[in-house]
């Protein structure tokens, strides 16, 4: 597996895609959607404590069906990040994985002794190993993935195995979430990655925005936009000034599992 189509993958690894999550002010989240590809600079986020609560309507296990809409390099021809080019024979490619969502208490921490109950019970949450081994499968390959491991003291942090003694460590610091209407639900995370190999070490850091909207018909429709921005290990970090080097437009569609 090279670096190139790893680049691709490490975009969707840490989709949930925190207790007593706070609107954001103004709805920023909404109009940071409405204004793609214009940004210029990072959303300002509340550090992520605990894990990402999600309405009542997205629990249970759904099939996904994720498509590439759109990429867009705004620094180039000055700068664009390894990869980009070669992702855009994902364009308009349909990609299906599995994810879930559950009531369940995925950590115990005294880092956070306190949960949120709604109605008596657990928040739902997404089950972000199921999910992440899920998505890495679906555009690695099975042989080429063998776990997805959430840190039991931090559902912020989480490790990936691969093939080839690689591994890709991925820490959300930051998230909000807003609540337009009852039947939607918008979120972002910034996720600090950091892909290791045998003969080298690749960091960034990775937005990832989806606004999910329950249909009449029982099926969930979202529209996600993840941003690459460069570490400030990156020689090049300055350069950037801490604008997005890709942005990448996906439309998903989530039926409910039957199996």
């Amino acid at each position: 597996m090279t670096l190139t189509k790893f680049l691709l993958v490490i975009i969707f690894i840490a989709i949930g895609l925190v207790s007593n999550p706070k609107e954001a002010f103004s709805g920023q989240l909404a109009t940071r959607l409405e204004q793609y590809p214009n940004w210029n600079s990072k959303p300002s986020l509340q550090i992520a404590q605990g894990d990402l609560e999600y309405p009542d309507w997205i629990e249970g296990t759904w099939k996904v069906t994720s498509i590439l809409v759109d990429l867009v390099a705004p620094l180039a021809p000055g700068y664009v990040t390894p990869g980009f080019e070669g992702n855009y024979r994902y364009l308009e490619k349909p990609i299906q994985f599995s994810v879930r969502f559950e009531r369940k208490l995925f950590f115990i921490s005294t880092q956070f002794p306190t949960i949120s109950l709604v109605n008596g019970q657990l928040p739902i949450v997404a089950d972000r190993a199921f999910n992440g081994l899920a998505i890495a499968q679906a555009y690695l390959g099975n042989d080429a993935v063998f776990s997805v491991k959430v840190d039991p003291n931090n559902p912020n942090r989480q490790i990936t195995l691969l093939a080839n003694e690689r591994q890709l460590i991925s820490t959300i610091t930051a998230r909000e979430s807003e609540t337009p209407e009852p039947k939607e639900f918008i979120s972002t995370e910034i996720t600090q990655q950091i892909f290791r190999s045998k003969s080298q070490i690749y960091f960034n850091e990775v937005e990832t925005t989806t606004a999910y909207q329950l249909l009449e018909s029982g099926e969930i429709e979202a529209n996600q936009i993840t941003a690459i921005y460069l570490s400030p290990q990156d020689p090049n970090y300055f350069k950037t000034n801490e604008h997005p080097v890709a942005l990448y437009r996906y439309h998903l569609q989530l039926a409910r599992s039957t199996s």
